[in-house]
């Protein structure tokens, strides 16, 4: 008789442990580790046991938040952050205690896109990130921290994620976009603040995927699979759900981009796809306008869809007058003719950088543009283009001008010879007597090397719209 007092006892004990025992279940995201962003109202949420308080008390501050399961057992709440700072904890209780630590306040940057953002600092087979090793020797820094999402598709939204934050040293950034961490290295040296950031890219995805299939509404030129049909990581919408939604209302600073070469096909809506999908992005995360800053995409030689690139170009450049707080880094000058993932992203990186410092945190003094076409006049055989955004003029470094073109009215493009004279180039050809238009750096292959004094290279253009 004792023995089955003794055992149903125990059951008891081992019931009300149960029940005793914190249910709060936080998204991967939300983890030790972490850093939030600093003097915000910083999203935290998970589920428990419907009709559960919780409460959460920040070490910063020691203020407590409390909360209130819904009836799915999920909940939401914001928790004010202080300046930069760290490490501290955040402990949930719903009558047991859940603490995570080693948490810094700081700024952060989620970073997205095509395999030029996914590309890792250790890079790609027989395609190499320049200087990697020298960027793995200066890895360590407990100031930055790292999230890299996995890979993923899916049909619906989804809510869980296998990824962790990681604190930055050879061995983690080795496997991170060598864009998103030296992006985020430059910003945590020249703010001296703790910088988190979060990797979301999947290589060889059209923007379609990214979107969300209200944001794609009024959209006709791409295709949508059957419910039936097997899933591929380009149907509309597929890595939104996988790679976005999870992490969505995670409090961040602003966005950068890197993709567009799988929409070389069809780049003429481009500009408003980017466009839309950025509003739906800002309007689920809830919090703003915040910075969006992508890089237009390298020349290459494509077997496809020749000189296609060149209107991709285009709708990029449009891009930044549809979406607000926005900004584009041009890559015309760092491309590669045998692969599409240039080798040098220290200098992409540092572009989205002088982007973010001056735009962003106000610091004075640092160009984050190069030159822009302006307007254009015919002096006899002789087509002068002006530019704005440069300050103190024009420069090649001493080279010659390349991949500049000239047409007259047969609308036939010859090679030109450019030079700078004064804040204008001027750009000529024996083989057209009576100039109509030029274009720059407006094929697939071209390079180029226009740049205002500052450093900073102009975008390709075309003076014409032919």
């Amino acid at each position: 008789m004792k023995k089955h007092i003794i055992v149903l006892v125990s059951l008891m004990l081992l019931w009300n442990t149960t029940i005793l025992k914190a249910n709060i279940s936080l998204p991967a995201i939300i983890s030790s580790g972490m850093v939030l962003q600093q003097q915000s109202n910083a999203n935290l949420w998970g589920s428990a046991k419907a009709g559960a308080k919780i409460t959460v008390l920040t070490s910063w501050n020691q203020k407590v938040y409390s909360v209130t399961t819904t009836k799915e057992g999920t909940w939401k709440l914001a928790v004010s952050t202080p300046k930069a700072g760290g490490p501290y904890k955040i402990t949930f209780n719903d009558g047991s205690k859940l603490v995570l630590d080693d948490i810094f306040i700081g700024e952060v940057w989620l970073c997205s896109g095509q395999s030029n953002m996914e590309m890792p600092v250790k890079g790609y087979a027989n395609q190499p990130i320049l200087n990697a090793n020298e960027i793995l020797m200066d890895a360590d820094e407990s100031g930055v921290r790292l999230f890299r999402v996995e890979k993923k598709m899916s049909k619906t939204p989804q809510t869980q994620l296998d990824a962790k934050w990681q604190t930055a040293d050879a061995a983690s950034v080795k496997e991170f976009s060598a864009v998103g961490y030296q992006f985020a290295r430059i910003l945590q040296k020249r703010l001296k603040v703790p910088v988190g950031i979060i990797q979301s890219a999947f290589g060889g995805t059209d923007i379609e995927a990214w979107m969300t299939t209200r944001s794609l509404q009024g959209f006709d030129d791409f295709k949508t699979p059957a419910d039936t049909a097997k899933i591929m990581k380009n149907n509309p919408g597929v890595l939104f759900n996988a790679m976005i939604n999870p992490i969505l209302g995670y409090s961040i600073k602003g966005t950068l981009w890197y993709q567009g070469e799988n929409n070389r096909m069809n780049p003429f809506s481009y500009d408003k796809k980017m466009a839309a999908m950025v509003k739906e992005w800002r309007q689920l995360w809830n919090s703003g306008e915040w910075p969006f800053y992508y890089v237009q995409i390298a020349p290459n030689v494509y077997k496809d869809h020749a000189d296609q690139i060149p209107f991709l170009y285009e709708a990029q450049s449009r891009a930044m007058k549809l979406i607000p707080n926005s900004g584009m880094v041009v890559s015309v000058d760092v491309g590669s003719m045998t692969t599409i993932h240039p080798p040098n992203k220290t200098i992409i990186s540092k572009r989205l950088a002088y982007w973010a410092l001056s735009n962003t945190y106000g610091k004075e003094g640092i160009a984050f543009r190069g030159p822009v076409y302006k307007s254009l006049k015919i002096t006899d055989d002789k087509a002068v283009l002006s530019f704005d955004e440069i300050p103190n003029g024009l420069t090649a470094y001493d080279k010659k001008l390349i991949s500049f073109e000239i047409a007259g009215s047969d609308k036939v493009f010859y090679p030109a010879e450019a030079s700078i004279t004064g804040k204008t180039v001027v750009v000529h050809s024996e083989s057209v007597k009576s100039p109509v238009a030029v274009r720059y750096a407006f094929k697939d292959r071209s390079e180029g090397n226009l740049y205002n004094v500052e450093g900073l290279p102009a975008e390709p253009f075309r003076t014409d719209t032919w």
